[in-house]
């Protein structure tokens, strides 16, 4: 697998679909530019001060927490044209690293629900490149698809992990700032063991990319005490949202970085039959779950394999779903192995058909440690004991367990439709597209495409 190449492939499509007057090299959007690295020295010295966090069993609120839901009121944001360009090929880095994951996780979670964040790995993976430095450094950026063009080893060279960020942030801004039909949220929470100094300009640098951050120090040499403090403690901050996002620690780790995202969306125009429809687990199996019905102008394409079809759905203002599940008697297991993940093809070329849809509503989580994810990608040495975080701490880290969270929620407007009574345009034939088998899903914020979330139902009931 030669993913430098893949990537400079890419870089190639997307150059030759630009049609900006001004070439301007993607990696050029994202990287420092001269000026910048003259004051980069300064800043280095600038971010030698350090703190230790206060331990989990506090009852006070540390100084260095803020509440960014002050401070964060997300707006309608407006993007100017090299704010766009940076989401356009920020979005496909993304979709590449989260197919990656989700592949892994698909083998290893065979017959099972799967669900991540794409946008949630990916960012979790640039806040350690913010903490990274020398060959670390160079091997997170490259993991993250920014190959620099010249090859030249100077500052220039290395990518702004400031602006991927504030990228990604932007993504969430727009999913959450015109949409009251749903709710987004991101909790981010670093946990060290007792006395570990942390640098204060690394932990600020997280600040803007999530809506809560919360530092503090757990005694991971009792691992199930640890866990249950920290599990207890997530499940407070989240208002007990968040439950079980541990079963074991490394009583060696000396930092531990968790993530949860979660989307609730009230799907437009959606409606929920009267009576609970037949899924089919597999041939044999079947379980009665609700379900959804919505009818209107969607997207969809039946593939020329003729084995699956797609079809996106917007579900709210900013957020469209998008499903592919199995035709003419194929399973998604065939689906799967089939369908080159790596590629986005399967969201594109798709032509508007109306349709009438139903789907399970569906309350789905996932949680996956990207430590293992990297390990069945061959690259566990990225992030362990060897790795270079020398601007996370002034001491050489251990780092355990890198939780990612994904929580996605799909219900209707709370009113029951019969199931024959969808009023019909005159002259018009209606797509009937059921999903009443595995199918994928994935959800992409509506501006950019980028996607929020990727998974797999094999069992609706199965979700939490």
């Amino acid at each position: 697998m030669n993913l430098v190449a893949d990537l400079l492939c890419l870089l190639a499509c997307l150059t030759a679909v630009t049609c900006d007057r001004v070439y301007v090299h993607p990696f050029n959007l994202f990287s420092f530019n001269k000026s910048t690295c003259e004051e980069l020295e300064s800043l280095v010295q600038e971010g030698k001060e350090t703190f230790v966090p206060v331990s989990i069993e506090s009852k006070t609120t540390a100084a260095y927490e803020d509440d960014l839901n002050v401070k964060d009121k997300l707006e309608a944001p407006s993007l100017s044209v090299p704010g766009r360009q940076k989401l356009s090929y920020l979005k496909h880095f993304v979709y590449i690293l989260g197919a990656r994951f989700y592949s892994v996780l698909r083998e290893a979670r065979q017959g099972q629900n799967v669900l991540l964040s794409p946008t949630s790995l990916y960012g979790s993976l640039v806040s350690f490149y913010l903490g990274a430095s020398n060959q670390t450094a160079a091997d997170l950026q490259r993991l993250l698809g920014f190959v620099p063009p010249s090859g030249e080893p100077d500052c220039t060279s290395r990518v702004d992990g400031h602006k991927v960020l504030s990228s990604l942030r932007m993504i969430e801004s727009l999913i959450k700032s015109m949409d009251e039909e749903l709710l987004f949220s991101k909790m981010l929470c670093l946990f060290s063991a007792p006395g570990v100094p942390l640098y204060q300009l690394f932990v600020q640098d997280l600040l803007p990319s999530t809506d809560a951050l919360y530092v503090r120090a757990v005694d991971f040499t009792n691992p199930s005490e640890a866990a249950k403090q920290i599990n207890a403690f997530m499940e407070a901050k989240s208002k007990g949202q968040t439950k079980c996002l541990l079963t074991d620690i490394d009583p060696s780790a000396e930092l531990l970085f968790a993530v949860d995202v979660r989307l609730t969306v009230n799907i437009e125009q959606a409606s929920r039959l009267k009576e609970p429809q037949e899924f089919w687990v597999d041939s044999n199996m079947k379980v009665l779950v609700p379900m959804l019905s919505v009818t209107g102008t969607f997207k969809y394409k039946a593939d020329a394999s003729g084995t699956f079809s797609v079809v996106e759905v917007p579900i709210s203002k900013t957020t469209l779903l998008v499903l592919l599940q199995p035709i003419n008697g194929s399973d998604l297991a065939q689906v799967e192995s089939e369908l080159p993940l790596q590629s986005s093809a399967w969201l594109q070329q798709l032509s508007p058909r109306e349709i009438r849809l139903r789907l399970p509503e569906l309350t789905i989580e996932g949680s996956s440690d990207l430590q293992e994810l990297l390990a069945d990608m061959k690259l566990p040495a990225l992030l362990g004991k060897g790795a270079d975080l020398s601007k996370i701490s002034n001491i050489s880290l251990t780092v355990g367990k890198v939780i990612n969270k994904a929580f996605l929620k799909l219900t209707g407007d709370g009113t029951d439709q019969p199931e024959d009574t969808t009023e019909q345009k005159e002259n018009v034939v209606f797509l009937d597209v059921t999903l009443n088998k595995p199918f994928l899903l994935a959800v992409l914020e509506e501006k950019s495409r980028a996607m929020l979330f990727l998974g797999r139902v094999t069992n609706p009931l199965h979700g939490v």
